[in-house]
């Protein structure tokens, strides 16, 4: 398996750990951090990381799919 195969899975794995008051912080954390970044991308600003606003819509993404599979009970860590 390739290097940066391992790495998302084991970001995955992370976040599959955590509890769900924890995923709600890390949700509205990263929630947050997109509107800075898309205000910034707006007002005309340099930004330092382009590709950051397409990790934190992803990993947007592995929240609210964990969360889904949560309430549906599919979830690994019911």
């Amino acid at each position: 398996m390739k290097k940066w195969r391992k790495a998302k899975l084991k970001r995955v794995e992370e976040l599959r750990k955590m509890k769900d008051e924890d995923l709600d912080k890390r949700l509205s954390e990263l929630r947050l951090e997109l509107l800075k970044e898309q205000g910034n991308i707006k007002t005309g600003r340099p930004i330092k990381n382009p590709g950051r606003i397409k990790q934190i819509k992803k990993t947007i993404a592995r929240i609210l799919t964990i969360k889904r599979e949560r309430k549906e009970g599919k979830g690994k860590n019911v």
